[in-house]
């Protein structure tokens, strides 16, 4: 199968790249170089020259702060180069794979989101992101939209100067010896090793249609940063934030936690409890530590 990653040098974009090569498809990796979202003419001449049987749009812009700043860029980005890639996969008869965020729900429900639950963002990311999903659904029919959140991987998220949760509690640890993380806002941390293999096993099907994607279980923050340290084997004195402690410039939902119930329903679902990705991702981030390459 001939496949095209959209934002193939990013966090998770490097980890479908990889994963799709690992079935033996043909994978044309696309940058912000190759391709312009929202650009219709730009999007179709460059997946027209792919020829690709299945698209992924990796590609957002999800730095929730800039996209306030930015509300006009954001839209572009996030609505009209979903629209754009849903047109031209559909005349081209491709599938479309599009990855989209938990940020599309206000977090007031207190306990795990399902697929038909009403969509309510708090911010312009999440909003335009909502409107990105609907333009997908509304224009090709082959499509798979794909919800996850809380993301972690081996590569850099440049949207978030390069350094992940897992990273950022490591490096507070080693500098300063007291962490303090809140213990009030609740997620699913998800590896993007784990989205790109679901990814790749879901192109396989014909279930279109709408997903949650997201690590099995849930935990605060705090939950989330003790679980880092402990398998980390690393010595902090961790306490618990005031919830006014580090207050955020913009609205996000303190619940967020998303069930892969469409997944499920349909035998699909290849995620793992969110501790297991957790170890994973620390013993081979510890193994290319210990083992550089020469």
């Amino acid at each position: 199968m001939k496949v095209a990653v959209i934002g193939a040098n990013g966090q998770l974009g490097q980890d479908v790249v990889r994963a799709f090569a690992d079935q033996g498809d043909e994978v044309h990796a696309l940058t912000h170089r190759d391709i312009e979202l929202s650009s219709l003419e730009s999007v179709l001449a460059c997946l027209r020259a792919a020829q690709a049987d299945a698209v992924v749009n990796t590609a957002a812009m999800h730095n929730v702060e800039s996209c306030e700043q930015q509300p006009g860029r954001a839209h572009e980005v996030n609505v009209v180069g979903a629209r754009n890639l849903a047109s031209a996969t559909r005349d081209l008869g491709s599938v479309l794979i599009h990855v989209s965020t938990d940020y599309v729900f206000d977090g007031k429900k207190g306990k795990p989101y399902v697929e038909s639950d009403e969509a309510r963002p708090l911010n312009i990311y999440g909003t335009t992101k909502l409107e990105g999903e609907q333009s997908v659904q509304d224009i090709n029919p082959k499509h798979y939209v794909l919800r996850t959140a809380a993301l972690y991987g081996t590569h850099p998220c440049r949207a978030k100067g390069g350094q992940n949760f897992v990273d950022l509690m490591l490096r507070l640890a080693r500098e300063r010896g007291r962490v303090r993380v809140v213990d009030c806002e609740f997620t699913s941390p998800t590896a993007t090793a784990d989205v790109a293999r679901q990814i790749a096993a879901l192109s396989r099907s014909d279930a279109y249609g709408l997903y949650h994607a997201t690590a099995e279980g849930s935990c605060s923050w705090y939950e989330f940063a003790r679980e880092i340290f402990r398998v980390a084997d690393v010595s902090v004195n961790l306490e618990v934030a005031s919830p006014d402690e580090f207050p955020a410039k913009v609205p996000r939902p303190a619940y967020s936690v998303l069930e892969n119930r469409g997944l499920k329903s349909k035998n699909l679902d290849g995620f793992r409890p969110w501790q297991e990705g957790l170890h994973t991702y620390l013993s081979d981030k510890q193994l290319a530590i210990a083992s550089p390459r020469v």
